[in-house]
């Protein structure tokens, strides 16, 4: 039978389908952080929205109790319980749906179960950002030696350079790195990781962007084909904010041309923490949660 799952963070919704293989088949994004209040809920618009799509695809997809998991994190964690607890009335009576609100920990799990692996002994970085909140893993091998939680994503670069997102960046990368170093004071990280894996659409967007990718030498997944340098990496968000317009990064996403408001803010966090680690070569991944919670049934 077939199954879909359903990730559902700050920004961005991104539904997929397994039967043999996982898919992804659509993506929508809502910004749930703008009118969002712990104590009220997500705005009247944005909840009008998140309606409105899940309808959609409720409908396309049929989508059932049974057949349906929901995976809620990021900014949805904020909310108090009573307004926790009326969207999964809310998803339950409209939709007969689970609105299934993830801890921090059950994240770190699933995205750890996704990224296991054996990486040719390398001790790896992996960095999973999202609107509000940065996960961080480390492999040793193919065991997790740490973890980190980060109360820092797009939406706190969004928030504070409102001119990032003109047709070409008002905003230049160096005040946005020390916009994110100033937040990462307390924040220690090992120097002697042999590459860092950039998870959560990366590998796509490099691709459709010219970033300098070159084959991966450090290990074969045969998922994670590519690698590109830090100076490379450097080089290719500087292009990103100076060189390719907005306009022409929505014409590259015509599915889902919201996603790429958080293009330039969000190569900012992974690029201070490749530079805190001291990360000489970066994997871009399109690996998520969901790549974990299908490898936790198998």
């Amino acid at each position: 039978m077939k199954n879909y799952y359903i990730d559902l963070g700050s920004s961005t919704i991104k539904v997929y389908s397994y039967e043999k293989e996982l898919k992804l088949i659509e993506e929508h994004s809502i910004y749930f952080k703008n009118g969002f209040d712990s104590e009220k809920g997500i705005s009247e618009n944005n909840l009008k929205e998140l309606c409105d799509y899940f309808t959609k695809i409720k409908s396309k997809y049929d989508l059932k109790y049974d057949n349906t998991h929901i995976y809620v994190t990021g900014i949805f964690r904020n909310l108090i319980l009573q307004r926790k607890q009326d969207l999964v009335k809310l998803f339950n009576n409209q939709f007969d749906l689970h609105f299934n609100i993830i801890s921090h920990g059950i994240e770190n799990y699933y995205l750890a179960k996704a990224m296991e692996n054996d990486y040719n002994s390398k001790k790896v970085l992996i960095i999973n950002m999202g609107g509000k909140t940065t996960e961080l893993v480390t492999f040793v091998g193919s065991k997790i030696t740490n973890t980190k939680n980060l109360n820092l994503g797009v939406a706190d670069l969004l928030n504070n350079f409102d001119k990032v997102n003109e047709k070409y960046s008002g905003n230049k990368v160096e005040e946005m790195e020390d916009f994110v170093r100033e937040k990462l004071l307390d924040i220690k990280l090992d120097q002697d990781y042999d590459c860092a894996i950039f998870t959560g659409g990366e590998e796509r967007f490099e691709l459709l962007t010219g970033f300098n990718l070159v084959d991966n030498t450090l290990f074969n997944d045969n998922i994670h084909k590519y690698m590109l340098s830090l100076e490379d990496y450097i080089k290719g968000t500087e292009k990103v904010f100076n060189e390719i317009s907005m306009e022409e990064l929505y014409d590259l996403m015509p599915s889902n041309p919201k996603w790429m408001d958080g293009a330039r803010s969000g190569a900012i966090i992974p690029l201070v923490l490749f530079k805190m680690a001291n990360v000489s070569w970066i994997i871009p991944s399109d690996l998520n949660l969901i790549n974990g919670v299908i490898n936790d049934l198998k």
